[in-house]
């Protein structure tokens, strides 16, 4: 089931649907603007610098520090003080606020939200888990904009995304386990540590957390692999929507949508690039995608 948190929303049908996420969404700054979606950023840490994913710290920035930096970053979740600034902004010109964010089972940043909302009790707002990340969050918040622009009510945009959450498939191959295990966030893949010598692990999330689904002996055949595990899991010529994410691997990611292109019926496709949060804990060189069937609004 959804972790969900209701305000007044389902009384307040006819009121405008605004969407809210975190910064690990991803999703790209034109296609956050043309839907208006709110973003409340996570924190990283370098030492006792604090930077704001997005903000204050683009990808390009964090990967030459994560390079040249004699200290491992951490993250932390938006205090409810951010979330509440934007949740009171919203609601008090009249809309109804439908707030998705990373897995509670990745970050604090849910139970952030959840606080944020308490302090509204008359508020229309809604905070949903998402049990995903990345490409995961980004399909669902990208749905719950379009469906809000189309003059959908929280109801069935809420069925929709239950509808969506057990049915992406997020994978990805990262270069190595050393930043996840280092941060803590290696979930069920720590049964691959010991023994991973020239080896490419293939991760999956799943029920929020992340988990081990495959390795290979080289990032083309783990790729390879890739693909081959979202052939198993969707029906062919089913139309897809796909988002693919990489972190400094723009050429490789551009093959990867390339190889998908032609093995499934892929309506939209976008490519983005994971930042600070997410690159602290998977390191530069992943290569994921997040793949769902696309269904009438």
């Amino acid at each position: 089931m959804w972790r969900v948190r209701e305000g007044r929303a389902g009384k307040e049908s006819h009121l405008v649907i605004k969407v809210v996420t975190d910064s690990t969404c991803y999703l790209p700054e034109d296609v956050l603007r043309q839907h208006d979606i709110r973003v409340v950023p996570l924190n990283v840490h370098f030492g006792q610098h604090l930077y704001r994913e997005g903000v204050d710290l683009t990808p390009e920035q964090f990967y030459h520090l994560l390079a040249t930096s004699p200290v491992l970053p951490t993250t932390s979740q938006p205090s409810p003080g951010e979330f509440r600034q934007v949740f009171a902004e919203l609601s008090s010109v009249g809309h109804q606020v439908l707030c998705l964010v990373i897995s509670s089972r990745l970050s604090g940043t849910y139970q952030s939200a959840i606080e944020a909302q308490q302090t509204l009790p008359g508020a229309p707002v809604v905070v949903l888990d998402s049990f995903s990340v990345a490409a995961g969050l980004a399909l669902m918040v990208l749905t719950a904009a379009e469906m809000a622009a189309a003059g959908y009510p929280m109801e069935a945009i809420l069925e929709r995304l239950e509808r969506l959450r057990h049915d992406i498939r997020l994978y990805f191959v990262v270069d190595t386990l050393e930043y996840l295990q280092k941060g803590g966030r290696i979930g069920k893949a720590a049964a691959f540590v010991g023994s991973l010598l020239q080896i490419k692990p293939i991760l999956a999330i799943q029920d929020g957390i992340v988990q081990p689904l495959d390795r290979a002996r080289s990032k083309p055949k783990a790729l390879e692999r890739l693909l081959e595990h979202f052939e198993a899991g969707l029906k062919p010529g089913q139309p897809l929507q796909c988002i693919l994410v990489h972190a400094q691997a723009f050429n490789e990611t551009q093959q990867l949508a390339a190889a998908l292109q032609r093995r499934f019926h892929c309506s939209r496709m976008l490519i983005t690039e994971v930042g600070a949060v997410v690159g602290t804990h998977v390191g530069p060189g992943v290569v994921g995608a997040a793949l769902a069937p696309m269904e009438d609004q």
